[in-house]
């Protein structure tokens, strides 16, 4: 392994055999991209991998994308795929480093210990010329203890009373999007960011969007940015997927007070009732 969260190629191929390792695919892609996750999970993966579907593990009555279940309804649902108490589980997306972020804080939100992300993710693993498989993975159904960290996560109105208390929120879309120089790939989402808000943008933490960069730079970019890791920090993007990139790099660099904001900038914007900086 190379850090608590992330594990190198080298050490996921020496352990795909290992009986309490499971390895998700867990792919995930805008709706302005026509990549076809489920498709490409078929057509190869790292073998033993289960495929993670970020839409489906969700709350199915909230008209927001992929929103965070319930700690009984994720126990339910990862427990069918075979995901269990007490195992490793590491996870990758076909990007590189993007939705796996979001899968892991869903664990690790639901109380998972050794929850891992695959350094570089399939196309690090493809350039090696590491093993793939085609087809559709299955495991037996394991025991899953849902133990959810209410700390890890913010809504709406927990956003709204952050704001005004002056508490810590960093943005992970692109600054044109953060200051509504470029459009929402969402229809009816407003442009600009929350009040108080700053953008880190995800893309600035990661070296050719496939692994992290070193710690050192990455709480630089922090800093610079006015976020100070030793404070309580909320994270925010688009639909809750890159806030979760900023939420593991500020993990990984000792930060220990940090939420996603689940909702993010779709619920935020979408809304008329809620204010904008532009």
């Amino acid at each position: 392994m190379t850090s608590r969260n992330i594990v190198s190629s080298e050490w996921l191929e020496a352990h795909l055999d290992a009986p309490d390792v499971v390895v998700l695919d867990a792919s995930l892609y805008l709706p302005t991209d026509p990549r076809d996750p489920v498709a490409e999970y078929r057509e190869a993966h790292i073998p033993g991998a289960l495929f993670f579907d970020i839409d489906e593990v969700a709350d199915t009555e909230s008209d927001l994308p992929h929103m965070l279940p319930g700690p009984v309804e994720f126990s339910s649902m990862v427990r069918k795929m075979g995901i269990g108490d007490g195992q490793t589980i590491v996870i990758y997306d076909g990007a590189g480093l993007y939705s796996a972020a979001r899968a892991w804080w869903m664990f690790k939100t639901m109380g998972a210990e050794h929850v891992h992300v695959l350094d570089g993710g399939l196309p690090k693993w493809k350039a090696e010329n590491r093993p793939l498989e085609s087809g559709v993975e299955t495991r037996p159904e394991r025991h899953f203890t849902a133990r959810f960290n209410n700390d890890g996560v913010r809504s709406l109105d927990d956003v709204r009373s952050a704001i005004e208390e002056g508490h810590q929120i960093a943005d992970a879309r692109s600054l044109a999007r953060f200051n509504a120089e470029a459009p929402e790939p969402r229809p009816g989402v407003r442009g600009g960011h929350m009040p108080g808000a700053v953008s880190v943008h995800y893309c600035s933490l990661l070296n050719d969007g496939l692994s992290y960069k070193p710690n050192a730079e990455i709480e630089a970019i922090f800093r610079d940015a006015g976020i100070d890791p030793d404070k309580p920090i909320i994270t925010t993007c688009g639909t809750g997927v890159t806030a979760a990139i900023l939420a593991l790099a500020l993990d990984e660099i000792g930060a220990r007070h940090v939420a996603v904001y689940d909702g993010s900038w779709t619920e935020w914007g979408g809304r008329t009732d809620t204010p904008v900086v532009s």
